[in-house]
């Protein structure tokens, strides 16, 4: 008998995630089965529970049941806690863990795929949302000079400095944020949109002095085609990345809390961008 995990999330048909960790259980010979679960409009809490009494031992949770996850979760990590959100359910005899694997997917794929390291450097980060949130602390973590929040609403940026605020002194992080004229002068070393533009083709308010030949400009989006954020980016000179690393990175982080084994998420990374290209 195989282990049950699944992904849930309303759409679900597009998603990834069984193929990705089909990926890594043959890659590490866990025996694992992983599918993918259509959760009706509030209705995620008895597809949860249904799935977690037929003997399932974790599920990855998409949009838009985070925040569901997060409010059915007994106990959470420090780091879903921080984000307020939870993409990873473990079902075990202590109860239902919630955590969030999203900032450690985009930290790992920035440093290990794309060759990046974030100790010492200067990063925007555009948007205040649940995307944003989550990939703080993970950035902090790797001990940047300085990370800058910039979004529309200058407000709901502010309200993420004010709740990262200890966080950034403990880490020696030098943390701002506000409105588009919040961002510090001068080309920054890596610039994050972690907001949803992409899918309506809009940019985010951004400077075009941040961006530089000595610049990566990672949009958490991705597609079959760059994103506008993307373009914009290397027309100003940019290095530009997707999500899509962030996506196998965060999956390849859920398989190691449910299974004690780390996959190599830059091999499968490779393999999914060669079978997404001759579609």
């Amino acid at each position: 008998m195989k282990d049950q995990y699944a992904v849930i999330g309303n759409p679900i048909e597009h998603s990834k995630s069984p193929w990705i960790h089909a990926k890594f259980a043959a890659q590490t010979g866990e025996p694992i089965e992983y599918g993918r679960i259509l959760g009706p409009l509030g209705g995620f809490l008895d597809e949860a529970k249904r799935f977690r009494d037929a003997g399932g031992r974790g599920m990855n949770v998409t949009v838009p049941f985070k925040l569901d996850a997060h409010a059915f979760a007994d106990s959470l990590s420090p780091r879903a806690a921080a984000a307020g959100a939870v993409n990873t359910l473990s079902f075990g005899p202590d109860g239902v863990r919630g955590d969030n694997t999203d900032g450690v997917g985009l930290v790992r794929d920035i440093e290990v795929n794309l060759g990046v390291s974030l100790k010492g450097a200067r990063i925007l980060l555009l948007g205040a949302g649940g995307a944003a949130r989550g990939v703080v602390l993970p950035i902090f973590d790797r001990a940047p000079a300085a990370l800058t929040i910039v979004n529309r609403t200058a407000a709901k940026a502010l309200v993420l400095v004010d709740q990262f605020a200890e966080n950034a002194s403990q880490s020696n992080v030098r943390f701002s944020g506000g409105g588009a004229d919040a961002a510090e002068a001068g080309q920054y070393d890596v610039v994050i949109n972690a907001t949803a533009g992409s899918l309506d083709a809009a940019l985010p308010d951004c400077d075009d002095s941040a961006f530089g030949p000595g610049t990566l400009a990672y949009d958490m989006m991705y597609g079959p085609k760059p994103t506008v954020f993307i373009q914009h980016a290397q027309k100003l000179g940019a290095r530009a990345a997707d999500g899509l690393g962030m996506l196998v990175e965060q999956a390849a982080e859920s398989f190691f809390i449910w299974r004690g084994v780390r996959p190599d998420g830059g091999a499968v990374l490779r393999e999914l961008r060669g079978a997404l290209a001759q579609h």
